[in-house]
């Protein structure tokens, strides 16, 4: 009799800790990040009454006589599973899948935590909102390059954060030459005279040029090229490269020597290093050997198709070099066929702003394409070098004073062209910038924080940590949504959630895995089971009484 007393007084109390649990949950059913635990039963010990005995010949065997002594809670498990993701439209929010936790880290301690809730602080730290606890990540260096092999510590990235200018080192061509690019056949100059030579629009001599192209169409340019030294406008001729001045001769044919200028009622007669000659009727020029680049069409050559690549100097000032793209007709038939390109300057001298002049220097290069189109050979890394024009290492194109150090220099790398039929999609890329400030921070699946700057580059910033354990099942809760290690939870192992094959959504925090329908049903099942260990109570005090009164 008092067995069952007893009995129905464990099932009382083992069913009030499942409602506690229960409880815990539905209250704990918004909480960001929060994991819903569960209780389970075990019995207790049973009295054995008699043991059992084996069969023998005469006679079967008898399984033991044991009576319960009652139940017990077994264990309250932490459910780890993921939680439905919910948008908040705040960027710093972090929501995370899979086996992994934040790392945070307070003066008492480095907690763990699923909620993340987070948000920059008065001197940019990265905290988590309510108690001011320190994402634990680590930081990229001045130039975004991430290293994650050391002990993480706090994100810190200041509001305002200045991004310092960067020089062009390297300008990368990208994309495609069309291989249907017409050559030019043939070309007459205004008069209707054809021209063999290499020649160009000087406004003098020639003032129009017609040229008809191999796919039977025509086209003419018009635009004046003022004289040796080459001003950017609408490309339409290609470079033979850098030349000198040998001699200069005026109108009557008498040679000139030291610096002459030239104007329609002075023209000039150059005489260049590669033994042409060149009348101008504008411009300064020296006989003294000095750089000129000579513009000129060329017959057998195409029109020019034109790309503009954005160099800065080392003080961010932006300095734009045009680059021609000439087809050079195939020097072979197939099936061993190859189409060259030609790559020169389209200007030699940039002007700036402030009316100051830049000049810059590059050495033609011919580029060779298979019949398949790709990247054969050619001096596909030619240098690219900028000086100021009048020697000085003053150049302004903002309107301020710039330095270029008188002379930089930046690697083109044509090498990533091809050539397909379709049309001409070459950019330039280039490793430069100017000087920016930090306006926008975003965080992508991976944890990385990517910083926007005003100048439009975004640069990596930090990454998050994230720490997986054997068993998170078995983690300490501390309160504040945070946990702790436990003896039967593992060591945190602390890498990218790429690493641990977690991932993180942004602008996003994680719900509470609590299912109201579960804890529910739950709920009723343990009313229930209380309410009969408290029947079994009633009836053993009623079968007591009985007992009593026999004595009536």
């Amino acid at each position: 009799m008092m067995r069952s007393l007893f009995s129905a007084v464990s099932g009382l109390k083992s069913h009030q800790t499942r409602m506690d649990v229960i409880g815990n949950n539905i209250a704990n059913v918004n909480t960001n990040g929060f994991k819903s635990s569960r209780a389970t039963f075990a019995d207790m010990l049973s009295q054995t009454q008699a043991g059992a005995s084996a069969p023998t010949g005469n006679l079967g065997g008898t399984n033991p006589k044991q009576i319960g002594l009652g139940v017990s809670v077994a264990s309250t498990d932490l459910i780890f599973n993921d939680a439905s993701a919910q948008q908040t439209g705040k960027n710093t929010d972090l929501a995370l899948s899979g086996n992994g936790l934040f790392v945070v880290k307070t003066n008492s301690g480095q907690y763990y935590t699923r909620d993340g809730n987070f948000t920059f602080d008065a001197l940019g730290n990265y905290v988590m909102h309510g108690n001011g606890g320190f994402v634990q990540g680590w930081m990229a260096d001045a130039n975004g390059t991430l290293t994650t092999a050391s002990t993480p510590g706090t994100i810190r990235i200041p509001s305002g954060k200045a991004m310092d200018a960067a020089a062009t080192t390297k300008i990368s061509y990208n994309g495609n030459l069309n291989s249907s690019t017409p050559t030019i056949v043939s070309m007459k100059d205004q008069n209707g005279k054809t021209i063999t030579a290499p020649t160009a629009v000087d406004g003098t001599n020639v003032t129009s040029l017609t040229l008809k192209l191999s796919d039977g169409t025509t086209t003419t340019i018009t635009t004046k090229n003022a004289g040796v030294k080459y001003t950017p406008a609408t490309v339409t001729s290609s470079s033979t490269g850098s030349l000198t001045v040998t001699g200069i001769t005026n109108a009557a044919g008498t040679a000139q020597s030291g610096p002459q200028t030239a104007a329609a009622a002075n023209p000039l007669t150059l005489t260049l290093s590669d033994g042409s000659t060149w009348t101008v009727t504008a411009g300064t020029y020296d006989s003294t050997p000095g750089s000129a680049t000579k513009m000129e069409v060329k017959q057998g050559n195409s029109v020019p198709a034109t790309t503009i690549a954005n160099v800065y100097d080392s003080l961010g000032n932006l300095h734009k070099v045009l680059l021609n793209f000439e087809k050079v007709p195939s020097a072979t038939t197939p099936p061993n066929s190859y189409d060259k390109w030609r790559v020169s300057l389209g200007a030699t001298e940039i002007k700036e702003a402030d009316g100051s002049t830049t000049t810059v220097s590059m050495t033609p290069v011919e580029l060779q394409f298979d019949y398949n189109g790709k990247y054969v050979s050619g001096s596909g890394s030619p240098k690219l070098t900028l000086t100021n024009g009048a020697g000085s290492a003053s150049v302004s194109p903002g309107g301020g004073a710039a330095t270029i150090h008188s002379s930089m220099t930046a690697t083109v790398d044509l090498s990533s062209l091809t050539q397909y039929s379709g049309s001409n999609t070459q950019k330039a890329d280039s490793d430069g910038h100017a000087a920016g400030t930090l306006k926008e921070v975003s965080v992508d699946a991976s944890g990385i924080i990517t910083g926007t700057y005003t100048n439009g580059v975004k640069r990596n910033e930090a990454q998050v940590a994230i720490a997986q354990f054997n068993n998170a099942s078995g983690l300490t809760k501390t309160g504040g949504n945070f946990y702790q290690e436990s003896n039967n939870s593992g060591v945190a192992n602390i890498k990218t959630a790429s690493d641990l094959g977690c991932s993180i959504t942004p602008s996003a925090l994680e719900m509470s895995n609590v299912d109201i329908a579960n804890e529910f049903s739950d709920m009723i099942i343990t009313q229930r089971g209380f309410q009969s260990n408290s029947k079994i109570i009633t009836v053993d005090d009623e079968m007591l009484e009985t007992v009593i009164g026999m004595k009536r």
